[in-house]
Parts: C-alpha cells; structure tokens; sequence
C-alpha cells in the first residue's frame, strides 16, 4: 500500500477539507496530512496519538513503514533538525524509512470524530447545538444524558476513558446538560458557549484558573481531563475504523496508548 491510500482512507473517514474550512472559518492553524513521505510501500502502521520518541521507538520495533498521528508531528515550520532538537523524533523516522501522516482538527471536527467520541463517552447521544459548525461535522457540543450525581458521573469517566487523573470541581447540581470540548478546549469561547447554553457540567482539558473560577461562579460541574486522555479515547475508536478499512489487504497495524498522559 501506498502513502497516497492511506491518506484516501483517513480521508474518507475524516475529510482533510474539513481542517482546511476550519481554518478559513475560524481562524485556527493547522498541518494535517503527509508530514514525512520515505516513499516504498507500507506494510506495517503504528497509530499514536503523538509522535514521542516512545512512539518512535515502538514504530521501529513493530516494523512500522508509518506512524499515522492525532496531533501533527510538523505543526509550525521546523527550520532544523537536530538530535537533540525539536523535531529529533521526525529525524529519527526518517533515518529509519518511517512515513508519518497526521489527521488534526479534521479528525476533531469530523462526524465521529474525536470531539463526537468524547460527547459519546460522557453519555450523550447527539448534540444539542454545536460551538462551531462546518460541513459535515463541527466543534463544541451540548449533549443531554440521563440524570446522574456528580459523582457517579465521575466514575463513569475513569472508567470510559481509562483516565487516572480527573480534576473535578463539583457544583451544586446534578449532571444532566454537559457541554464538551476535545483537546485543549478551555478558553473563554468555550466557556461563554457552555454557561450560555444552559450546560450543568463542563468538560474539557487545559484551562487557566480564572477559566475554571468562572465555570463555578455560575454553578457548572468542572470536569477537567488530561489533554492526551479527552483525545486517545477517539483517536483509538478512529484507528478501529481504519483498521476495519484495511483488514483485506494484509496490512498490519498496531495502537501505541502511552499511559504516562492518561
């Protein structure tokens, strides 16, 4: 198989044109696809959500011809690479004949997707509204779920996720209207969204205090995740996609989860 397959695959999972519309909408940055071609055919493939030197490492012993990644390995130009520098993990994929492909806010944004997975694994069935909405998908989502206590809900996440370290801040109602965002997903965008959206419980990763301060001013549950655990859950169930894509074609494949960010 070809790079240029495993690209047409992905992208009929998660249309690269919706990173680009997401972009031009929203104002974001990305690098989704290729980000390293060594040419020669693929055999084997790692999925990893990031190309650590763990996932490198893996690769290579795995046999890997290709590292397919959630977060891009090239996000902003590298203007060198060194051993002991920024990009020494995409250096060592190339000196080791290692392609590398990444599929980034369109694997976010896409129907079913890592933003749709998470809304999926907290309980919801489908989103209310969404924060941000492009053809096909979107970003941001309020979702209902059957009435639970704070802390009932709170093992569900441990458990669903498999995350070991959850902050959570509980308020003074019960979790019944979640707002969620994938990823680093707490801003003052995010937060406005959920308070104005009527949400009970907000759901994310990577905030600033006075983000969270505000969540609980107004009374919201605060449900903070590890960047790696909100994303790895449906990075994984997109890789069990993918794997469902290629299973006649003799194509081996294998999931590297590095529980050290979960």
């Amino acid at each position: 198989m070809r790079l240029k397959t495993i690209c047409e695959i992905a992208d009929g999972l998660a249309p690269f044109a919706l990173s680009r519309e997401y972009c031009e909408k929203y104002g974001a940055h990305d690098n989704s696809g290729v980000q390293l071609d060594c040419g020669g055919e693929i055999r084997r493939i790692l999925f990893s959500l990031d190309l650590s030197s763990e996932a490198v490492a893996r690769a290579k012993a795995f046999g890997a011809d290709c590292v397919f990644t959630h977060h891009p390995a090239i996000y902003r130009p590298l203007y060198s690479l060194e051993e002991a520098g920024v990009g020494k993990q995409v250096l060592a994929c190339a000196r080791a004949g290692i392609s590398i492909v990444s599929a980034h806010l369109n694997l976010d944004a896409a129907e079913g997707g890592i933003d749709d997975c998470l809304m999926r694994g907290l309980g919801g069935e489908a989103a209310e509204c969404v924060m941000h909405s492009l053809t096909g998908g979107g970003y941001g989502r309020i979702s209902e779920i059957a009435p639970v206590g704070p802390e009932v809900f709170l093992k569900r996440i441990e458990r669903e996720f498999g995350a070991r370290r959850v902050l959570f801040y509980a308020g003074d109602r019960r979790v019944a209207r979640i707002a969620s965002f994938c990823g680093a997903g707490t801003d003052d965008e995010t937060v406005a969204f959920a308070i104005s959206h009527g949400a009970d419980t907000f759901v994310s990763s990577d905030p600033k205090h006075h983000l969270i301060a505000a969540l609980a001013e107004a009374g919201l549950n605060v449900v903070i995740l590890t960047h790696y655990a909100a994303e790895n859950y449906g990075f994984r169930k997109f890789y069990e996609k993918f794997e469902n894509e290629i299973k006649e074609t003799g194509i081996r494949t294998e999931y590297f989860s590095d529980e050290r960010f979960l």
